[in-house]
């Protein structure tokens, strides 16, 4: 493979979130397959961009809605192209298509966006009184997938000749309650390239405090936090002790966290961490109570690189390890996740053996040895004859014929006014 072109939803910012290292793990393994990878995003750079440059990564600046794509894609001539998350194929791969047919279009859905979506959903649905339920959205067979963006969704990975998926949880959903044939998809988990990282691991002694990390543009780390402020933590550093602190950091706290921040309480919001493993090393446990989300989590495996234990849900965990091989506890009620809390904060064994499954965890499930090799694999047998393989699928031709049509005319349109707009401004005095 020697062109690989990438199209992002934003330019990738590996230290403010999963996706962000996503996505340069992705680079990586096409550059190990020999291939030079080119990075095309529409949008504006964000706080904390990775440097694509220090990297061997051209970036390539391209526009929504506007033919100049097709003649980069043309001139460009890639062997393979990755789509960030499915709102990239919608917006691009009919273009793709258009220009280049001889590309592999590969989706990387970084989570499955409707499950994230229906999982939502159902915790907005519930009573009060069903709070304390942290797994009250984890059965699928009680979820409405009937929605727009399930449609979406499904369908991009039909028309795709590959999806990279994240959770094996997910590819089940998608071939049992989706009917999505299992050789379009193929699992990559998040990477841990050197096994732990090189941070100073502190022993139980050396460390205190609680700590939580997330994007919080990302909802489900936002409904964590709150859900940790207002009905976990009171009653957990009641039980840990005055002097117990919770630290959060994050990327993209929205100016309403502060109202959070509590000295009185201990919770104390310290905004985005230049190092995040620096801090997560220092703590002594990770604190994520998710009620809704998707795919795996990138603040659990660095809890597991820093040898700090965590307390989750099964939502947390789902995707990643089943709760007896957890490094920490798995929790689905608010007072199992305290009780977990306490015992693993307070018990230096219990807080020894936890810290030792992550170090297990991180060789047997993350690490990249043979995941590259499985990719590059079915990469290549793709590419060597992709129309062959495309004939295979008669729901992705009969998607993709229906979908070529729709949205073409639909970005033809928006390209069109949008060329009148700018010819009639410029006609003005």
């Amino acid at each position: 493979m020697n062109t690989v072109l990438f199209v992002g939803y934003v330019w990738p910012e590996p230290r403010s979130s999963a996706a962000g290292r996503r996505i340069l793990d992705l680079i990586s393994l096409f550059q190990h397959m020999g291939a030079r990878v080119t990075f095309a995003c529409a949008a504006e750079p964000g706080q904390n961009p990775a440097d694509l440059a220090a990297l061997g990564v051209t970036s390539l600046p391209i526009k929504l809605n506007c033919s100049s794509f097709d003649e980069q894609v043309r001139q460009l001539q890639p062997d393979a192209v990755v789509f960030d998350r499915f709102l990239c194929e919608e917006q691009f791969g009919w273009r793709v298509e258009r220009s280049w047919p001889a590309a592999a279009r590969i989706i990387d859905t970084e989570d499955l966006h409707c499950l994230r979506a229906a999982r939502q959903q159902k915790i907005k649905s519930l009573p009060a009184d069903r709070a304390a339920d942290l797994a009250a959205a984890l059965p699928t067979h009680a979820l409405n997938f009937n929605s727009d963006i399930a449609l979406r969704e499904i369908a991009a990975i039909w028309r795709s000749d590959l999806s990279i998926m994240i959770s094996p949880a997910e590819i089940a959903l998608l071939v049992e309650h989706f009917a999505v044939d299992r050789r379009l998809l193929t699992y990559l988990p998040l990477l841990s390239q050197a096994g732990p990282v090189s941070v100073n691991r502190r022993s139980y002694c050396q460390r205190e405090h609680c700590i939580m990390l997330g994007n919080f543009r990302h909802e489900p780390n936002w409904d964590a936090l709150t859900l940790l402020r207002n009905q976990i933590w009171p009653a957990l550093r009641q039980r840990l002790g005055g002097q117990v602190q919770c630290h959060i950091y994050g990327a993209y706290q929205p100016p309403k966290a502060q109202q959070l921040h509590s000295d009185k309480l201990g919770f104390l919001l310290k905004g985005w961490a230049e190092n995040a493993a620096e801090v997560v090393a220092k703590a002594r446990l990770c604190l994520a109570p998710l009620r809704f989300g998707a795919g795996q989590k990138g603040k659990l495996l660095e809890a597991m690189e820093c040898a700090t234990p965590s307390v989750t849900t099964s939502i947390g965990a789902e995707g990643m390890a089943s709760a007896a091989h957890w490094p920490g506890r798995v929790a689905d009620t608010l007072p199992d996740f305290i009780d977990s809390a306490v015992e693993l904060y307070m018990n230096e064994t219990a807080w020894r053996d936890s810290a030792a499954k992550g170090m297990i965890l991180l060789k047997s499930a993350f690490a990249m040895d043979g995941f590259a090799e499985e990719l590059a694999n079915k990469i290549k047998a793709i590419s060597q004859d992709v129309e062959a393989h495309r004939q295979q699928f008669f729901y992705g031709l009969m998607i993709r014929q229906q979908r070529l049509r729709s949205e073409k005319f639909m970005s033809q349109w928006i390209e069109a006014k949008n060329s009148a707009l700018r010819h009639t401004n410029d006609a003005q005095p």
